[in-house]
Protein backbone atom coordinates (compact mmCIF):
# COMPACT_ATOMS: atom_id res chain seq x y z
CA UNK A 1 0.00 0.00 0.00
CA UNK A 2 2.77 2.25 1.09
CA UNK A 3 4.40 3.99 -2.44
CA UNK A 4 7.88 3.80 -3.25
CA UNK A 5 10.17 6.42 -3.33
CA UNK A 6 9.58 7.42 -6.86
CA UNK A 7 6.17 6.76 -7.15
CA UNK A 8 5.38 9.36 -4.09
CA UNK A 9 7.50 11.92 -5.59
CA UNK A 10 5.90 11.69 -8.96
CA UNK A 11 2.75 12.59 -6.79
CA UNK A 12 4.02 15.44 -5.02
CA UNK A 13 5.18 16.66 -8.67
CA UNK A 14 1.23 16.70 -9.89
CA UNK A 15 -0.44 19.50 -9.50
CA UNK A 16 -2.55 18.88 -6.63
CA UNK A 17 -4.12 21.09 -4.18
CA UNK A 18 -2.42 20.84 -0.83
CA UNK A 19 -3.55 21.08 2.85
CA UNK A 20 -0.74 22.65 4.81
CA UNK A 21 -0.37 22.35 8.59
CA UNK A 22 1.76 24.52 10.79
CA UNK A 23 1.44 24.13 14.61
CA UNK A 24 -0.98 26.89 15.73
CA UNK A 25 0.55 27.18 19.21
CA UNK A 26 -0.49 25.62 22.78
CA UNK A 27 -4.45 25.12 23.68
CA UNK A 28 -5.06 24.99 19.64
CA UNK A 29 -5.24 22.75 16.89
CA UNK A 30 -3.37 23.22 13.83
CA UNK A 31 -3.91 26.19 11.57
CA UNK A 32 -4.74 23.93 8.32
CA UNK A 33 -5.02 25.70 5.12
CA UNK A 34 -5.10 25.07 1.16
CA UNK A 35 -2.28 26.29 -0.93
CA UNK A 36 -0.51 26.03 -3.92
CA UNK A 37 2.92 24.48 -3.72
CA UNK A 38 5.75 23.34 -5.99
CA UNK A 39 7.76 20.29 -6.64
CA UNK A 40 9.89 18.34 -8.95
CA UNK A 41 10.38 14.88 -8.58
CA UNK A 42 13.89 14.57 -6.91
CA UNK A 43 14.18 17.90 -5.86
CA UNK A 44 15.48 18.63 -2.39
CA UNK A 45 12.93 21.29 -1.15
CA UNK A 46 9.50 22.27 -2.57
CA UNK A 47 8.24 25.66 -2.17
CA UNK A 48 5.07 27.38 -1.22
CA UNK A 49 4.03 31.39 -1.78
CA UNK A 50 2.03 33.20 1.17
CA UNK A 51 1.67 36.60 2.15
CA UNK A 52 4.06 38.26 4.16
CA UNK A 53 1.86 39.20 6.80
CA UNK A 54 -0.27 36.50 6.88
CA UNK A 55 -1.13 34.41 10.04
CA UNK A 56 -0.01 31.56 8.29
CA UNK A 57 3.52 32.70 7.63
CA UNK A 58 4.22 34.14 11.31
CA UNK A 59 3.40 30.12 12.31
CA UNK A 60 5.49 28.71 10.31
CA UNK A 61 8.22 31.63 11.25
CA UNK A 62 7.35 30.48 14.64
CA UNK A 63 7.07 26.64 14.09
CA UNK A 64 10.10 26.47 12.29
CA UNK A 65 8.22 23.61 10.01
CA UNK A 66 5.71 22.87 8.55
CA UNK A 67 3.45 19.81 6.64
CA UNK A 68 1.48 19.44 3.04
CA UNK A 69 -1.39 16.94 2.80
CA UNK A 70 -2.15 15.95 -1.25
CA UNK A 71 -4.41 13.49 -2.59
CA UNK A 72 -6.87 12.19 -4.81
CA UNK A 73 -9.95 9.88 -4.83
CA UNK A 74 -9.31 8.51 -8.36
CA UNK A 75 -8.58 6.33 -10.24
CA UNK A 76 -7.67 5.45 -6.83
CA UNK A 77 -7.63 6.78 -2.90
CA UNK A 78 -4.01 7.89 -2.96
CA UNK A 79 -2.16 10.41 -0.96
CA UNK A 80 1.54 11.87 0.04
CA UNK A 81 2.02 13.72 3.29
CA UNK A 82 5.75 15.36 3.89
CA UNK A 83 6.63 17.07 6.83
CA UNK A 84 10.25 19.15 7.28
CA UNK A 85 11.91 22.20 8.14
CA UNK A 86 11.95 25.59 6.79
CA UNK A 87 15.11 25.36 5.10
CA UNK A 88 14.72 28.93 2.98
CA UNK A 89 12.30 32.29 3.29
CA UNK A 90 12.56 34.96 -0.03
CA UNK A 91 10.74 37.60 -0.87
CA UNK A 92 8.47 36.18 -4.22
CA UNK A 93 8.91 37.35 -7.70
CA UNK A 94 6.66 37.60 -10.49
CA UNK A 95 8.43 34.72 -11.89
CA UNK A 96 7.76 32.22 -9.39
CA UNK A 97 3.86 33.45 -9.12
CA UNK A 98 3.78 32.52 -13.24
CA UNK A 99 5.39 29.68 -12.55
CA UNK A 100 3.30 28.04 -9.75
CA UNK A 101 0.21 29.47 -10.46
CA UNK A 102 1.27 28.41 -14.46
CA UNK A 103 0.97 24.80 -12.80
CA UNK A 104 -2.44 25.01 -11.80
CA UNK A 105 -4.59 27.34 -13.67
CA UNK A 106 -5.65 27.00 -17.87
CA UNK A 107 -2.72 28.73 -19.78
CA UNK A 108 -5.18 31.36 -21.03
CA UNK A 109 -5.81 32.44 -17.44
CA UNK A 110 -2.05 32.50 -16.02
CA UNK A 111 -1.39 36.38 -17.37
CA UNK A 112 -4.27 37.66 -15.90
CA UNK A 113 -4.17 36.31 -12.60
CA UNK A 114 -0.59 36.63 -12.46
CA UNK A 115 -1.25 41.13 -13.04
CA UNK A 116 -4.35 40.78 -10.21
CA UNK A 117 -1.88 39.02 -8.02
CA UNK A 118 0.67 40.78 -8.06
CA UNK A 119 -0.74 44.32 -7.69
CA UNK A 120 -3.65 43.11 -4.95
CA UNK A 121 -2.24 40.42 -2.68
CA UNK A 122 0.67 42.46 -1.05
CA UNK A 123 4.00 41.52 -0.33
CA UNK A 124 4.66 37.53 -1.08
CA UNK A 125 7.00 35.46 0.54
CA UNK A 126 8.73 31.98 -1.00
CA UNK A 127 9.42 29.59 2.13
CA UNK A 128 11.23 26.76 0.98
CA UNK A 129 10.78 23.30 3.26
CA UNK A 130 13.00 20.33 2.95
CA UNK A 131 10.61 17.34 3.45
CA UNK A 132 11.93 15.19 6.00
CA UNK A 133 9.16 12.76 6.88
CA UNK A 134 6.99 11.11 4.42
CA UNK A 135 3.77 8.94 4.83
CA UNK A 136 1.99 7.86 1.84
CA UNK A 137 -0.69 5.64 0.47
CA UNK A 138 -2.31 3.70 -2.49
CA UNK A 139 -5.31 1.87 -1.86
CA UNK A 140 -5.98 1.26 -4.72
CA UNK A 141 -3.76 -1.52 -4.29
CA UNK A 142 -5.90 -3.18 -2.12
Amino acid sequence: MALTREEREQFLAEPHIAALAVDAGTGRAPLTVPIWYQYAAGDDTLWIMTGSASRKYELIKAAGRFSLLVDRLEPSIRYVSVEGPVVETAPATRELLREVSARYLPAEKVDGYVDFAWEHHGDQVIVRMRPERWVSSDLGSV
